[in-house]
């Protein structure tokens, strides 16, 4: 099965869910997005090592890849390989002695040791198709603005999530285009997760 190469583009940082946050993963050299919901914890730990800055201790995520340096074990790849009940399955790819080893990880955890050892970061098509979004505008097809800068972005927040329910599917998209516009990829991942839910019941019936 061919892997699918992805980039972290954002953190993502809703104002109106209190300390939820997305991590935003780019398609190499396409438009889709993977944004995938994770605690303060470990949005805190991306940052740190995306900004390249040097906590006076080590943090927990500095500690293990210390420890994988210490020991001589490489970290390869990160390898987000399926998706169950909205939550990601991700394993690391070491090797040590020669031999490649593959240890299960929460995917949050993945992507911040990845970030550490400047490793490549990899998904399936299969991923991409059930949870990833396209960065592009329903009518126009022009590619939406997104930022560069690497900083939490903050978004407004055009309807409440409780009034999803009571829209159609041709809203709902409209929604999501909208939220990804405002590149808060935490609504974006309750809208995307409504209207698959809404396309499967359909499918069922």
């Amino acid at each position: 099965m061919e892997k699918i190469e992805l980039e972290i583009v954002a953190l993502s940082h809703s104002i109106t869910q209190t300390h939820s946050y997305a991590v935003v993963l780019g398609e190499v050299d396409g438009l889709r997005r993977l944004p995938i919901v994770i605690g303060g914890f470990e949005a805190q730990a991306i940052a740190v090592a995306l900004e390249r800055m040097q906590p006076s201790r080590p943090l927990t995520h500095d500690l293990f890849a210390n420890f994988m340096t210490t020991f001589g074990i490489d970290l390869t790849e990160v390898v987000i390989y399926k998706m169950e009940e909205g939550i990601f399955f991700s394993k690391l790819m070491c090797r040590h002695d020669g031999d490649t080893i593959e240890i299960d990880s929460r995917t949050s955890d993945a992507l911040a040791l990845a970030v550490r050892a400047n490793c490549k970061i990899y998904t399936y098509e299969k991923v991409l198709e059930t949870a990833g979004l396209y960065l592009e505008q329903p009518e126009t097809g022009e590619p939406v603005t997104e930022s560069k800068s690497g900083k939490v972005p903050i978004s407004n927040n055009p309807a409440p999530d409780a009034d999803m329910k009571r829209m159609s599917l041709e809203e709902l998209n409209k929604l999501l285009h909208t939220v990804l516009e405002q590149e808060d990829y935490v609504r974006a991942i309750n809208i995307r997760d409504e209207i698959n839910s809404r396309k499967k019941k359909n499918k069922g019936s």
